[in-house]
């Protein structure tokens, strides 16, 4: 079995061929696999479902023991596909305090961090596409 990262795979019904798609996968491609649904405002705001999570957004837990719980991205694990939250820890037997893994699917983005010029550019102009489109098919 090959073990380079397929550019023409599209999709496949067999687990081990998703799993593979997903380890093999360059970092490029996994900053994909990182997104997570915008809140209400957001997708209005901006016309998009979701996207990819940076350092700096602050999120929402939607599930586990941290559920409703709102916290900003201290950082993102590209390799693992695992995104830690500042202010959660969870306190081991020994006493020590450890950080807490999340998987993107199970955050929303609540604000968006706009430091970055190249992020904002992106967002105005996919904005700007979905009204445009409606107006057009009227």
């Amino acid at each position: 079995m090959k073990q380079e990262f397929s550019t023409q795979w599209i999709s496949s019904k067999q687990p081990r061929k998703q799993h593979k798609y997903l380890a093999n996968a360059p970092l490029h491609t996994k900053h994909r696999f990182l997104s997570a649904n915008l809140s209400k405002s957001l997708r209005e705001k901006y016309g998009k479902r979701s996207l990819p999570l940076r350092k700096g957004d602050e999120v929402l837990v939607m599930r586990g023991s941290f559920r409703k719980t709102k916290a900003k991205i201290s950082s993102v694990d590209l390799k693992n596909t695992r995104v830690v939250l500042e202010s959660i820890q969870r306190t081991k037997k020994d006493g020590s305090k450890v950080n807490v893994f999340f998987h993107p699917s199970a955050l929303q983005i609540q604000i968006l961090n706009l430091d970055d010029k190249e992020r904002v550019n992106a967002l105005n102009r996919k904005a700007a596409q979905p009204a445009e489109k409606t107006k057009e098919k009227k």
